[in-house]
């Protein structure tokens, strides 16, 4: 045999070194190598910063902590650098949110800022320019429509993305200086009914608890919340309570959360509020009632326990579809009084034609049985955006800044004198909301919009609406980290955005926690912060002097702090950003330096209302806005699909890990029954239409549903041209969660799950 090369193996080679005594030989020579580069680099090395040993390629030399920019939860992450770059993460051990845990979407955080799909130079339809290109046009763009139209035609869309410092710049520059009277978030989709719930209830939105209520409840009522998939932490905070509570889910579906609930009560679709009156009811005639609480500190009850009457567990079970008995049993669960019992509700209620009334009937309750201000207590939202709390104190749409109503003179005052502007610059009544700046562009009031760090061709409810408005726009400005959102494609100019982990700032969780977002990465391109935007369009309109003062996102929280001076959410006590990271997060309010780090609201039984007092308030209930009927047969539910999807999925699709977490085709989840007399299997595909459109899914027939329902994650685009545009008549949210639509098979060539695998 001749020489063999390695280079060139042939079969007798390989033969060679493929038998199993040679192979051994090689790799146990392999495994106990003392030299050589692969050794090094696989050698276990300690290390700094609480991660024990790691080889040598992953050695970090610094640290950085910044709050997630995903979720309303705020978890903290810690940032691991090498050579002054940022190469991982990790959740902080001892931050008082998460304590060392995080979803795959934190764990994913960093990963998506390197996407392709990045925004990184300013485009002025389609065509690259530059950033004082994109501002002249910005500037003489939307000067024109005003001079044409008037200073209201021009509106803006923000976001419950962006630092709370940004917010309040946004605000501040396009309605101090731009003179744009109309402007909301996009949080109005995921938490204006708590907002008005709240405020109404309380006088002022105020969130009352700690997420360590969630440890310290002996009963834990959640409704209209999937824990486990939408705020994958606050589950874990629930699994760490050591009381053995009784743990009740209240939803239409059997989710991921039912399963290790100690009872799910399989209500009707949007049959809450009629459950929640038939419990007053029960406490009422039971009278299991905290009598001193309520004559203390609550007024309008007396109203209340006389219009419940006619709302007895026989009486709602149609609506509802829970039996008498299981009502009962549950009011005497909550109302016992060795048992502290908390509440809390997300997008469930929060998205409904009556959720306000619904998210107060559950207060109603905590005011009844006195279970609000004591630890593993309280009426609790769980709101969705990650900074959401920042957008309802500091985005000056809906209120004015630092929780301030544009209505009253006394706080326009104040606002002027703090920032230095004129107080005839201030308009005297609040913006439009969200559906009525919508509503605005259909009857040609808005001529002009500017989207900011949201997709509202996406989520927007009955999204075909939106996308046919498109075309009553003269000029539209869409600000975000990706040019490829279904919004930013049809944009005139698209100015590319720092994401998180790419700038300084402020967020404000669900909880009322500020904590601190850094600047880990510099942004790419040619992409800048919302703040350096904000300063840039305020110079070249000609208004950057009454912002000279706005020189960094600090100096603007320390201006926040002036603002919210005497308001409930007062966080003059805070000494800057180091405060903040110091102490783990501080929640609001914080007025002096001696006050605690974290607290739950109304402990004295003190509300922000003029009396001092919490409010009952209540209403009959109203049928579904678009039923069901013969043609159109099943109610559809909408929700969140998996733990690593969120929202229009533009950052987590962007994660080729998160991507392999969720399914990659769209799934409709039908009831066996329903299923069997369409002749539907397992994976064949389906047409789902309502009166609005039509889209195309996979069968998942599965017992988590019930008959005469269907449900579809809300992540997918196609999902929203299906949904009936109804809102809730107090917050203006719209309500996404059902709709009535018709199933049937898709005939065509590709009928099945499995047609399309390679």
């Amino acid at each position: 045999m001749g020489k063999v090369s390695i280079h060139e193996p042939n079969s007798l080679f390989l033969a060679y070194i493929m038998h199993p005594y040679h192979l051994m030989l090689g790799l146990n020579s392999f495994l106990k190598k003392k030299s050589g580069p692969l050794t090094s680099e696989l050698l276990l090395r300690p290390n700094d910063f609480g991660l024990g040993r790691l080889p040598k390629n992953l050695e970090t030399t610094a640290t950085a902590s910044s709050i997630c920019g995903f979720c309303s939860t705020g978890c903290q992450l810690k940032i691991h650098f090498k050579g002054g770059k940022a190469i991982g993460l990790t959740p902080s051990p001892n931050y008082p949110v998460n304590l060392g845990m995080a979803c795959p979407k934190g764990w994913e955080a960093l990963s998506v800022l390197d996407s392709p799909d990045r925004a990184t130079s300013p485009l002025l339809r389609g065509e690259d320019i530059s950033w004082q290109e994109a501002a002249e046009s910005f500037t003489t763009e939307f000067k024109k429509i005003q001079e044409k139209h008037g200073k209201e035609s021009v509106a803006f869309i923000s976001t419950g993305q962006i630092a709370t410092e940004e917010m309040a710049f946004l605000g501040s520059f396009a309605k101090f200086g731009m003179g744009v009277k109309h402007g909301d978030g996009n949080t109005r989709q995921c938490m204006a009914t708590s907002v008005v719930a709240y405020k109404q209830a309380f006088g002022f939105d105020a969130p009352p608890y700690t997420y360590a209520d969630l440890e310290e409840s002996d009963v834990v009522l959640l409704i209209g919340s999937n824990l486990a998939i939408a705020h994958p932490i606050l589950y874990q905070r629930l699994a760490r309570n050591k009381r053995n509570p009784e743990i009740i889910a209240i939803d239409p579906r059997a989710t991921e959360t039912t399963q290790i609930a100690t009872d799910h009560f399989a209500i009707k679709p949007k049959g809450d509020l009629y459950l929640l009156y038939a419990l007053a009811h029960c406490l009422i005639r039971d009278d299991s009632i905290n009598h001193d609480f309520l004559e203390k500190h609550t007024e309008g009850f007396k109203e209340f326990a006389k219009f419940v009457a006619d709302y007895s567990p026989d009486v709602t079970r149609e609506k509802t579809g829970i039996a008498r008995r299981r009502v009962e049993a549950l009011a005497k669960l909550i109302t016992d009084p060795s048992k502290r019992v908390s509440m809390w509700w997300t997008m469930g209620v929060n998205q409904s034609h009556e959720g306000v009334r619904t998210a107060q009937a559950i207060i109603n309750l905590c005011l009844m049985t006195g279970n609000i201000g004591k630890p593993g207590t309280g009426p609790n939202s769980i709101t969705g955006q990650c900074n959401a709390m920042g957008s309802r104190l500091f985005s000056n749409t809906t209120n004015l800044l630092g929780g301030h109503d544009f209505g009253n003179p006394d706080h326009r005052a104040k606002i002027s004198k703090i920032l230095e502007v004129p107080e005839d610059s201030i308009p005297t009544e609040a913006s439009w909301t969200y559906d009525q700046i919508i509503n605005g562009i259909e009857s040609g009031h808005i001529k002009g919009l500017w989207i900011i760090a949201t997709n509202p061709a996406h989520s927007w409810i009955n999204q075909s609406h939106f996308t046919k408005l498109r075309e009553n726009l003269e000029f539209l400005v869409v600000q975000d980290m990706y040019a490829n959102t279904e919004t930013a494609r049809i944009a005139d100019l698209v100015l590319p955005a720092a994401s998180w982990g790419e700038k300084n700032g402020t967020f404000i969780n669900s909880e009322r926690r500020i904590g601190t977002l850094k600047q880990v990465k510099k942004a790419p391109g040619k992409a800048l912060s919302d703040f350096r935007i904000f300063q840039l369009l305020a110079q070249t309109w000609g208004v950057g002097d009454l912002f000279e003062k706005w020189t960094d996102p600090e100096s603007v929280f320390g201006l926040l702090q002036k603002l919210s001076a005497d308001q409930a959410c007062d966080i003059t006590g805070i000494n800057g950003y180091q405060d903040l990271d110091k102490s783990g997060g501080i929640q609001w309010p914080k007025t002096s330096e001696s006050c605690q780090q974290e607290r739950r609201l109304f402990e004295d039984g003190k509300f922000y209302t003029p009396s001092g007092k919490a409010k009952f308030l209540f209403e009959p209930p109203t049928p579904l806005p678009e039923p069901t009927s013969k043609e159109y047969p099943f109610t559809l539910l909408t929700g969140r699909g998996t733990s690593a999807q969120w929202h229009t999925q533009s950052r987590t699709q962007n994660s080729s890990v998160l991507r392999k977490l969720y399914p990659s085709a769209l799934l409709l989840d039908i009831n066996p029954d329903d299923a069997a007399v369409r002749g539907i299997q397992n994976h064949v595909a389906l047409t789902i239409s309502s009166r609005r459109a039509s889209i195309t899914a996979f069968a998942h027939v599965t017992t988590s549903i019930k008959p005469g329902e269907v449900y579809l994650p809300m992540h997918e685009p196609q999902v929203n041209r299906l949904t009936f545009p109804s809102f809730d008549p107090y917050s203006r949210q719209p309500s996404y969660k059902a709709c009535a639509v018709q199933i049937r098979k898709l005939v065509g060539k590709e009928t099945s799950l499995e047609s399309l695998s390679p």
